[in-house]
């Protein structure tokens, strides 16, 4: 028996009360294992996607299924799988970070003993053991970063959903995330990252999708890309599909004084 898809959207379309349609037939499939990007300009339907593809926002056609569950139909089994690190550092600033670890894996069913060993372990990772009992409004920028990963892997989920985790985070806590994610990626957890950093997709995606006004337009690995749109790299590419290919760096370099 061939095992489903970890993420497999088909047909989605999102329009909001006020008209704006946010994602307009959408088909997107992520393999188990797999590590996937998520590129677009802002406005392009990254953060509606993922919001549907979590239960933050109802989908208003098509269909989203997580290892096999209908995340409409079946929102608590496809939850289950899923882990979100959201972009907003959205920590309860009233919690410590154990509590923080510990109330999250409560709301996913972990038994005690299960939340206190697990907390212990990414605290370890994370390099939060000594701000286990601060509480989350007194950390640093990149602390908080750290935590919102943290939590997103409390409950062990197959599938990761990381959602601008490196935004403005220095490049030391910048390439201590990219270690651990490729890391548990090859252990088996299945991620998909939204970036606007393109260095970051190209280092650790083996396939990226570039979604614009609300649909995909292309997909492919970092290569493939480059190919269908005759450049060098991901980042012309990426400037192709917005449009904006004269901002290449290639094309400034040629532009400049000899």
């Amino acid at each position: 028996m061939i095992d489903p898809p970890a993420l497999d959207i088909a047909d989605l379309g999102k329009r909001y009360p006020t008209g704006v349609e946010a994602l307009r037939g959408v088909s997107l499939q992520i393999a188990a294992g797999e590590f996937c990007g998520l590129l677009g300009p802002n406005g392009a339907g990254k953060s509606t996607l993922i919001h549907c593809s979590t239960g933050l926002a109802q989908p208003t056609t098509g269909s989203i299924r997580i290892f096999g569950h209908d995340a409409v139909e079946h929102y608590g089994e496809a939850r289950q799988a899923v882990g979100l690190a959201p972009q907003d550092l959205n920590l309860d600033w009233f919690l410590s970070v154990e509590e923080t670890l510990d109330f999250h894996g409560g709301y996913f069913g972990m038994a005690r003993r299960d939340r206190r060993e697990r907390t212990a372990e990414l605290l370890e990772i994370f390099s939060l053991t000594e701000k286990r009992d601060e509480r989350t409004r007194t950390l640093s920028g990149g602390m908080k970063r750290r935590l919102i990963l943290a939590r997103a892997l409390m409950h062990r989920p197959r599938l990761l959903i990381l959602d601008e985790p490196t935004a403005g985070v220095d490049i030391e806590l910048r390439l201590e995330l990219w270690h651990y994610v490729r890391q548990i990626n090859q252990e088996g957890t299945t991620i998909l990252l939204t970036t606007h950093y393109l260095e970051e997709a190209e280092q650790l995606c083996d396939k990226i999708a570039f979604i614009n006004d609300g649909r995909i337009v292309a997909q492919g690995s970092s290569e493939d890309l480059a190919r269908r749109y005759g450049v060098a790299n991901l980042e012309d590419a990426y400037l192709e599909l917005v449009g904006r290919k004269e901002l290449s760096r290639s094309h400034l370099t040629d532009l400049a004084p000899t």
